[in-house]
């Protein structure tokens, strides 16, 4: 049997969220939605997830915070983390990077793009589990 993989989204635009989560269904993917920090967080300790992206200004907690707690937890701490972003500059890349991030998309962004750095991701995390990539 096929399981699909899920992907937790945190992001506090709606418009943003709400097309990533249509292309990332799209795609394949089972898709959760966080539009604040600490949801994120409850929402990661409750379920496994195969990738989780994460903006940079949430309200509440910020991505960094997010992203550093997430990589002291056991169950997330090798879950491909991948921060979509309006912020373009080089210093907000690099810290994510150092909290140990797989990706920095920009926003806005194509679509293909987004799905393409998404799958390099996910489908290869998925392989080396037992997940079953539909």
């Amino acid at each position: 049997m096929s399981v699909k993989i899920k992907i937790l989204v945190v992001e506090d635009e709606v418009a943003v969220a709400s097309l990533m989560t249509f292309l990332l269904t799209r795609a394949g993917y089972d898709v959760h939605i966080a539009f604040r920090g600490r949801e994120a967080l409850e929402l990661a300790q409750r379920e496994k997830f195969g990738l989780i992206t994460l903006g940079v200004d949430l309200p509440g907690l910020n991505g960094f915070e997010i992203c550093r707690e997430l990589r002291q937890w056991n169950f997330s701490c090798q879950t491909p983390i991948v921060f979509v972003s309006g912020r373009t500059d080089e210093a907000s890349q690099q810290k994510a990077f150092a909290l140990g991030a797989a990706d920095f998309i920009e926003k806005p962004f194509p679509a293909d793009d987004f799905i393409c750095r998404i799958d390099s991701f996910a489908r290869t995390e998925s392989c080396t589990s037992e997940t079953t990539v539909v």
